[in-house]
Protein backbone atom coordinates (compact mmCIF):
# COMPACT_ATOMS: atom_id res chain seq x y z
CA UNK A 1 0.00 0.00 0.00
CA UNK A 2 1.59 3.26 -0.99
CA UNK A 3 1.39 5.94 1.15
CA UNK A 4 0.14 9.45 0.17
CA UNK A 5 2.38 12.33 -0.22
CA UNK A 6 1.55 15.75 1.61
CA UNK A 7 1.70 18.51 -0.37
CA UNK A 8 2.38 22.39 0.78
CA UNK A 9 0.11 24.81 -0.81
CA UNK A 10 1.53 28.22 -1.57
CA UNK A 11 -2.40 29.43 -0.68
CA UNK A 12 -1.38 27.87 2.90
CA UNK A 13 1.25 30.60 3.82
CA UNK A 14 -1.03 33.85 2.54
CA UNK A 15 -2.36 36.55 4.63
CA UNK A 16 -5.04 39.15 3.36
CA UNK A 17 -3.34 42.86 3.52
CA UNK A 18 -5.18 43.26 6.56
CA UNK A 19 -3.96 40.93 8.52
CA UNK A 20 -0.23 42.04 7.14
CA UNK A 21 -1.37 45.53 8.25
CA UNK A 22 -2.09 44.46 11.57
CA UNK A 23 0.70 41.88 12.19
CA UNK A 24 2.98 44.86 11.20
CA UNK A 25 1.76 47.39 13.25
CA UNK A 26 1.99 44.73 16.78
CA UNK A 27 5.43 43.51 15.53
CA UNK A 28 6.63 47.48 15.56
CA UNK A 29 4.71 48.80 18.54
CA UNK A 30 6.43 45.79 20.10
CA UNK A 31 9.80 46.49 18.86
CA UNK A 32 9.52 50.25 20.10
CA UNK A 33 8.74 49.08 23.60
CA UNK A 34 11.94 47.03 23.69
CA UNK A 35 13.95 49.98 22.35
CA UNK A 36 12.47 52.39 24.20
CA UNK A 37 13.13 49.64 27.38
CA UNK A 38 16.93 49.55 26.38
CA UNK A 39 17.15 53.42 25.89
CA UNK A 40 16.25 54.63 29.21
CA UNK A 41 18.74 51.95 30.52
CA UNK A 42 21.62 53.22 28.29
CA UNK A 43 20.58 56.83 29.23
CA UNK A 44 21.59 56.11 33.17
CA UNK A 45 24.93 54.91 32.14
CA UNK A 46 25.20 57.03 28.88
CA UNK A 47 28.51 58.87 30.12
CA UNK A 48 30.21 55.61 31.35
CA UNK A 49 29.67 54.26 27.85
CA UNK A 50 31.36 57.27 26.31
CA UNK A 51 34.57 57.17 28.64
CA UNK A 52 34.00 53.29 27.31
CA UNK A 53 34.45 54.81 23.75
CA UNK A 54 37.50 56.78 24.51
CA UNK A 55 39.57 54.83 26.59
CA UNK A 56 41.69 53.73 23.60
CA UNK A 57 42.58 57.25 22.31
CA UNK A 58 43.33 58.21 26.27
CA UNK A 59 45.52 54.98 26.26
CA UNK A 60 47.40 56.31 23.59
CA UNK A 61 48.18 59.89 24.65
CA UNK A 62 49.29 58.85 27.94
CA UNK A 63 51.78 57.06 25.80
CA UNK A 64 52.84 59.84 24.47
CA UNK A 65 52.67 62.02 27.51
CA UNK A 66 49.77 64.58 26.33
CA UNK A 67 47.04 65.68 28.44
CA UNK A 68 44.17 62.78 28.17
CA UNK A 69 41.71 65.43 27.39
CA UNK A 70 38.89 66.22 24.59
CA UNK A 71 36.90 69.59 24.19
CA UNK A 72 34.22 70.67 22.36
CA UNK A 73 33.69 73.71 20.01
CA UNK A 74 29.64 73.97 20.53
CA UNK A 75 27.92 74.10 23.97
CA UNK A 76 25.45 70.87 22.67
CA UNK A 77 28.04 68.70 21.22
CA UNK A 78 28.88 66.71 24.69
CA UNK A 79 25.12 66.41 25.07
CA UNK A 80 24.64 65.22 21.29
CA UNK A 81 27.09 63.02 21.74
CA UNK A 82 25.69 61.22 24.74
CA UNK A 83 22.84 60.95 23.36
CA UNK A 84 23.99 59.33 20.02
CA UNK A 85 25.75 56.71 21.87
CA UNK A 86 23.07 56.10 24.22
CA UNK A 87 21.05 55.81 21.00
CA UNK A 88 23.59 53.61 19.15
CA UNK A 89 23.93 51.51 22.16
CA UNK A 90 20.39 51.04 23.31
CA UNK A 91 19.92 49.70 19.70
CA UNK A 92 22.86 47.00 19.76
CA UNK A 93 21.11 45.87 23.40
CA UNK A 94 17.31 45.96 21.42
CA UNK A 95 18.58 44.47 17.88
CA UNK A 96 17.65 40.48 19.39
CA UNK A 97 14.25 41.54 20.45
CA UNK A 98 13.92 43.58 17.38
CA UNK A 99 15.62 40.74 15.30
CA UNK A 100 12.87 38.13 17.05
CA UNK A 101 9.91 40.53 16.10
CA UNK A 102 10.58 41.23 12.61
CA UNK A 103 11.57 37.57 12.00
CA UNK A 104 8.07 36.56 13.41
CA UNK A 105 6.47 38.80 11.01
CA UNK A 106 8.79 37.47 8.02
CA UNK A 107 7.90 34.04 8.90
CA UNK A 108 4.51 34.04 8.17
CA UNK A 109 4.98 34.22 5.03
CA UNK A 110 8.16 31.64 4.50
CA UNK A 111 7.89 27.66 3.81
CA UNK A 112 9.19 25.38 6.74
CA UNK A 113 12.74 24.94 4.48
CA UNK A 114 13.00 28.95 4.20
CA UNK A 115 12.38 29.45 7.91
CA UNK A 116 15.02 26.73 8.64
CA UNK A 117 17.59 27.67 6.76
CA UNK A 118 16.87 31.46 8.17
CA UNK A 119 17.15 30.41 11.82
CA UNK A 120 20.33 28.47 11.17
CA UNK A 121 22.54 31.01 10.04
CA UNK A 122 21.35 34.06 12.02
CA UNK A 123 23.47 33.29 14.90
CA UNK A 124 26.31 33.14 12.91
CA UNK A 125 25.30 36.33 11.49
CA UNK A 126 25.55 37.86 15.45
CA UNK A 127 28.76 36.28 16.33
CA UNK A 128 30.16 37.76 12.75
CA UNK A 129 28.65 41.32 13.68
CA UNK A 130 30.43 41.19 17.28
CA UNK A 131 33.68 40.06 15.62
CA UNK A 132 33.84 42.72 13.59
CA UNK A 133 32.98 45.02 16.53
CA UNK A 134 35.34 43.43 18.65
CA UNK A 135 38.61 43.51 15.95
CA UNK A 136 37.38 46.78 15.79
CA UNK A 137 37.60 47.85 19.48
CA UNK A 138 40.82 45.99 20.66
CA UNK A 139 43.36 45.77 17.52
CA UNK A 140 41.93 48.67 14.49
CA UNK A 141 41.25 51.32 16.62
CA UNK A 142 44.32 51.39 18.57
CA UNK A 143 46.37 50.74 15.95
CA UNK A 144 44.99 53.88 14.08
CA UNK A 145 45.23 56.28 17.19
CA UNK A 146 48.75 55.02 17.55
CA UNK A 147 49.33 55.70 13.75
CA UNK A 148 47.77 59.42 14.00
CA UNK A 149 48.91 60.34 16.89
CA UNK A 150 52.67 59.47 16.82
CA UNK A 151 53.05 61.01 12.88
CA UNK A 152 51.10 64.44 14.34
CA UNK A 153 53.54 64.76 17.07
CA UNK A 154 56.46 64.27 15.20
CA UNK A 155 56.98 67.11 13.08
CA UNK A 156 59.95 68.89 14.68
CA UNK A 157 60.04 73.07 14.31
CA UNK A 158 62.30 74.98 11.89
CA UNK A 159 65.96 74.67 14.25
CA UNK A 160 66.16 78.17 14.33
CA UNK A 161 62.92 78.64 16.68
CA UNK A 162 63.82 75.61 18.21
CA UNK A 163 67.65 76.64 19.58
CA UNK A 164 69.28 75.21 22.89
CA UNK A 165 69.99 77.38 25.73
CA UNK A 166 72.44 76.33 28.42
CA UNK A 167 71.71 77.79 31.64
CA UNK A 168 74.40 78.63 34.34
CA UNK A 169 74.15 76.36 37.79
CA UNK A 170 72.70 77.99 40.30
CA UNK A 171 74.94 80.12 42.98
CA UNK A 172 72.09 80.48 45.63
CA UNK A 173 69.82 78.49 47.09
CA UNK A 174 67.30 80.90 45.53
CA UNK A 175 68.36 80.46 42.04
CA UNK A 176 67.26 76.41 42.40
CA UNK A 177 64.30 75.48 40.26
CA UNK A 178 62.94 72.63 42.62
CA UNK A 179 60.02 72.25 39.89
CA UNK A 180 56.65 70.67 40.27
CA UNK A 181 55.99 68.18 42.76
CA UNK A 182 54.99 64.72 41.65
CA UNK A 183 51.80 62.78 43.13
CA UNK A 184 50.50 59.63 42.25
CA UNK A 185 47.14 60.98 42.36
CA UNK A 186 45.40 64.54 43.70
CA UNK A 187 45.85 65.53 47.38
CA UNK A 188 43.14 64.85 49.44
CA UNK A 189 42.88 68.30 51.04
CA UNK A 190 44.95 70.41 48.32
CA UNK A 191 45.94 73.78 49.47
CA UNK A 192 44.77 76.76 47.90
CA UNK A 193 46.93 77.49 44.25
CA UNK A 194 48.56 74.47 44.93
CA UNK A 195 50.66 73.06 41.65
CA UNK A 196 51.27 69.05 40.96
CA UNK A 197 51.25 66.68 38.32
CA UNK A 198 49.30 63.83 38.81
CA UNK A 199 51.08 60.81 37.37
CA UNK A 200 47.92 58.43 37.21
CA UNK A 201 46.45 60.38 34.43
CA UNK A 202 49.20 62.05 32.88
CA UNK A 203 47.67 65.82 34.20
CA UNK A 204 49.43 69.51 35.31
CA UNK A 205 46.87 70.09 37.92
CA UNK A 206 46.32 73.39 40.65
CA UNK A 207 43.60 74.28 43.14
CA UNK A 208 41.45 77.28 42.96
CA UNK A 209 38.44 77.98 45.49
CA UNK A 210 38.67 74.75 46.27
CA UNK A 211 38.15 73.04 43.42
CA UNK A 212 41.04 71.05 40.68
CA UNK A 213 41.57 72.50 37.45
CA UNK A 214 43.53 70.66 35.03
CA UNK A 215 46.48 73.11 32.99
CA UNK A 216 46.80 72.09 29.41
CA UNK A 217 49.99 71.09 27.89
CA UNK A 218 51.22 69.67 24.52
CA UNK A 219 54.31 68.23 23.08
CA UNK A 220 57.39 70.64 21.66
CA UNK A 221 57.09 70.21 18.39
CA UNK A 222 55.30 72.00 15.57
CA UNK A 223 51.98 70.20 16.01
CA UNK A 224 49.98 69.28 19.50
CA UNK A 225 46.68 67.27 19.12
CA UNK A 226 43.45 69.14 20.00
CA UNK A 227 40.83 66.61 19.50
CA UNK A 228 37.41 67.07 19.53
CA UNK A 229 34.95 64.90 21.10
CA UNK A 230 32.18 64.82 18.01
CA UNK A 231 34.99 63.98 15.72
CA UNK A 232 36.32 61.19 17.71
CA UNK A 233 32.88 59.70 18.62
CA UNK A 234 31.78 59.51 14.73
CA UNK A 235 34.83 58.15 13.72
CA UNK A 236 34.64 55.33 16.33
CA UNK A 237 30.99 54.66 15.51
CA UNK A 238 31.75 54.87 11.26
CA UNK A 239 34.64 52.13 12.20
CA UNK A 240 32.08 49.96 14.32
CA UNK A 241 29.41 49.80 11.61
CA UNK A 242 31.91 49.64 8.36
CA UNK A 243 33.64 46.40 10.08
CA UNK A 244 30.25 44.45 11.41
CA UNK A 245 28.89 44.63 7.68
CA UNK A 246 31.97 43.66 5.91
CA UNK A 247 31.96 41.05 8.31
CA UNK A 248 28.73 39.67 7.12
CA UNK A 249 30.79 39.13 3.34
CA UNK A 250 30.31 34.93 3.92
CA UNK A 251 26.50 34.91 4.55
CA UNK A 252 26.21 37.33 1.06
CA UNK A 253 28.44 34.82 -0.66
CA UNK A 254 25.96 31.77 0.21
CA UNK A 255 23.01 33.82 -0.22
CA UNK A 256 24.48 34.99 -3.98
CA UNK A 257 25.58 31.57 -4.67
CA UNK A 258 22.08 29.75 -3.32
CA UNK A 259 19.69 32.05 -5.49
CA UNK A 260 22.29 31.62 -8.69
CA UNK A 261 23.88 35.16 -8.81
CA UNK A 262 27.37 33.80 -8.18
CA UNK A 263 28.63 30.21 -8.94
CA UNK A 264 31.54 28.95 -6.55
CA UNK A 265 33.94 28.01 -9.51
CA UNK A 266 33.94 31.45 -10.93
CA UNK A 267 34.54 32.62 -7.73
CA UNK A 268 37.07 30.42 -7.22
CA UNK A 269 38.76 31.61 -10.51
CA UNK A 270 38.87 35.15 -9.74
CA UNK A 271 40.58 35.29 -6.12
CA UNK A 272 43.12 37.08 -7.47
CA UNK A 273 41.35 39.76 -8.81
CA UNK A 274 38.53 39.37 -5.18
CA UNK A 275 41.56 39.88 -2.85
CA UNK A 276 43.17 43.12 -4.84
CA UNK A 277 39.55 44.55 -4.55
CA UNK A 278 39.24 43.91 -1.17
CA UNK A 279 42.41 45.62 -0.75
CA UNK A 280 41.88 48.31 -2.36
CA UNK A 281 38.38 48.91 -0.38
CA UNK A 282 40.52 48.18 2.88
CA UNK A 283 42.78 51.16 2.39
CA UNK A 284 39.73 53.79 1.51
CA UNK A 285 37.26 52.71 3.83
CA UNK A 286 39.70 52.28 6.78
CA UNK A 287 41.59 54.90 8.39
CA UNK A 288 45.76 54.55 9.08
CA UNK A 289 48.52 53.37 7.45
CA UNK A 290 49.32 51.03 4.82
CA UNK A 291 49.95 48.02 7.50
CA UNK A 292 46.56 49.18 9.38
CA UNK A 293 44.28 48.68 6.42
CA UNK A 294 45.91 45.22 5.29
CA UNK A 295 46.16 43.44 8.52
CA UNK A 296 43.06 45.36 9.98
CA UNK A 297 40.64 44.60 7.28
CA UNK A 298 42.30 42.73 4.24
CA UNK A 299 43.26 40.07 6.05
CA UNK A 300 40.02 39.01 7.37
CA UNK A 301 38.00 39.85 4.57
CA UNK A 302 40.22 37.25 2.75
CA UNK A 303 39.37 34.63 5.27
CA UNK A 304 35.76 35.54 5.04
CA UNK A 305 36.24 35.29 1.68
CA UNK A 306 37.14 31.91 1.64
CA UNK A 307 34.93 30.96 4.56
CA UNK A 308 32.09 32.21 2.42
CA UNK A 309 33.45 29.57 -0.33
CA UNK A 310 33.36 27.22 1.95
CA UNK A 311 30.23 26.99 3.07
CA UNK A 312 28.65 27.76 -0.19
CA UNK A 313 30.36 24.78 -1.58
CA UNK A 314 29.53 22.59 1.62
CA UNK A 315 25.16 23.60 0.91
CA UNK A 316 23.71 20.66 -0.09
CA UNK A 317 21.35 20.84 -3.63
CA UNK A 318 17.79 20.49 -2.95
CA UNK A 319 15.50 18.93 -5.67
CA UNK A 320 12.33 20.53 -6.42
CA UNK A 321 10.36 18.54 -3.99
CA UNK A 322 11.56 19.85 -1.20
CA UNK A 323 12.61 23.51 -2.53
CA UNK A 324 8.56 23.38 -2.62
CA UNK A 325 8.41 21.68 1.16
CA UNK A 326 7.12 18.37 0.14
CA UNK A 327 8.59 15.68 2.73
CA UNK A 328 8.45 11.98 1.10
Amino acid sequence: MTQAVPTVHPDEFRMSIGDHLDELRRRLILSLIGFGIALVICLIFGKEVMSLFCRPLITVLRQYDVNPQMYFLDMSDPFMVYLKISMITAAVLAAPWIIWQVWLFVAAGLFPHERHTVTRYVPLSIALLMGGVALVYFVVLPMTIQFFIAFGLNIPLPAEFNPTITLAPPTTQADTFTGVRALAGDPVSPQPYQLWFNTADNRLKFSIDGKVRVLQFGPENLTAPMLTLPDYIDLVLGMIIVFGLSFQLPLIILALVTVSVLDVKQLRGARKIVYFAMAIVACVITPGDAITATLALTLPLCLLFELGLWMAARKPRRNDEEALGIRP
